[in-house]
């Protein structure tokens, strides 16, 4: 007969990681942790007001943490595809949705496009200078007519002779007010269909090259989001990315690993707001007791628990696949979806658990909430990644 003692007890405060997580990984969650709280968030709501400087992406290059899964040749850590996660975890203790958008821009959207698809010399004159952070890269895709609608992209490259001649506008340009240079999708083949669409690396100083204003927005302050405009700017062949006519496949490409780089950051930023929530309930009274003992505040909590554990595992099992060679898109939209819904979710159900200091600026949730809620629509909308994913089951 087995003793009380000798069975295994319920371990609630367990810390063990998930498989695809190394010691490694710990110590540079440990670093980015550390960094993000100590030099980061104490100008969090300085940054607000003012947009994140330009030097958090030297002092972040210096430290190694804008080539974490990039190539050594390029000045990368040349680690694995997980590392780029842990980044997106873990700086959301900067306490800025801005920042970190700001950053996955330069190391998760506009540079895997020149990786995959750039010539050497263009890799050396952005790619090297990126991940050291003394060049900053933003991505043109969206416009003022054209947002879902990628195949309604209106911004033209003519050739003229051993150049092209670029006009048009974007608009939602996280970094394009900062940035050095744009990889910018353009139409070539008005005629051609999704055949018609080349990227081009558009230094941001060419001329007709209009950064027109500052975006005001609802959340992600602390980034500047551009209105830009193309007006006859020329750029010589060299500066095309990739292969003339493949540039609507070369982006597809480039927004699955966003999404899910998007997916971890909206279940860690979710995370931050539950920590911060829980710590709030087991410390506020009301009618004579903290507000955590109360069945229905205890049932929220178990709810979200759930519900963030469920999109983290999903994440992480998919970042698994995607790190061992396959391309998972269906599953990849799925985590996309669901980790945004959640995140906004868990984000309104904290506002909610404050109560009124919850609506408040100097509580931080508000600030959560609207910062998580750009997670639903950018990098694919919750209607674009449920039509990915039902037209994968043959609909």
């Amino acid at each position: 007969m087995t003793s009380a003692d000798a069975v295994l007890k319920p371990d609630h405060a367990s810390q063990r990681k998930h498989f695809i997580f190394t010691d490694e990984h710990d110590q540079l969650r440990e670093s980015i942790r550390n960094f993000a709280k100590k030099e980061l968030a104490p100008h969090a709501e300085e940054w607000e007001e003012t947009t994140f400087p330009d030097w958090v992406f030297p002092r972040m290059g210096e430290l190694g943490f804008l080539g974490l899964d990039k190539p050594v040749e390029y000045g990368g850590q040349g680690g694995d595809y997980y590392s780029s996660l842990v980044l997106a975890e873990e700086i959301v203790h900067a306490q800025s949705g801005g920042l970190a958008m700001g950053l996955a821009v330069q190391t998760d959207m506009a540079m895997p496009p020149i990786l995959a698809f750039g010539t050497e010399e263009q890799k050396q004159q952005w790619v090297v200078p990126a991940i050291a952070g003394t060049k900053i890269l933003c991505l043109g895709i969206t416009e003022p007519d054209a947002g879902s609608d990628v195949a309604g992209i209106k911004t033209r490259a003519v050739k003229d002779r051993d150049e092209y001649v670029i006009n048009g506008s974007k608009t939602y340009i996280t970094n394009g007010h900062r940035a050095d240079v744009i990889v910018l999708v353009t139409k070539t083949d008005p005629d051609a269909g999704y055949d018609g669409f080349t990227l081009f690396l558009v230094p941001m100083d060419a001329p007709g090259v209009i950064r027109e204003k500052k975006l005001q927005k609802l959340g992600m302050h602390a980034s500047d989001t551009a209105l830009l405009a193309f007006q006859d700017v020329r750029v010589p062949e060299s500066a095309v990315l990739g292969q003339v006519g493949k540039g609507f496949y070369h982006i597809m490409w480039e927004l699955q690993g966003e999404r899910l780089i998007g997916a971890a950051g909206s279940v860690a930023g979710a995370q931050r707001a539950f920590e911060q929530t829980l710590q709030y309930a087991k410390e506020r009274t009301a009618f004579g007791r903290p507000i955590g003992h109360f069945q229905v505040i205890r049932h929220k909590f178990a709810e979200m628990a759930t519900k963030l554990e469920t999109a983290r595992q999903m994440n992480y099992m998919t970042a698994w696949r995607f790190q061992n060679g396959e391309y998972p898109v269906r599953e990849i939209s799925m985590a996309k979806l669901y980790a945004s819904r959640i995140a906004c979710e868990v984000a309104d159900e904290c506002i909610q658990i404050h109560g009124g200091a919850g609506y408040m600026r100097e509580y931080g949730v508000e600030r959560v909430w609207r910062d998580l809620r750009l997670n639903r629509i950018g990098a694919g909308t919750d209607e674009v990644m449920l039509d990915v994913i039902g037209k994968s089951y043959g609909l």
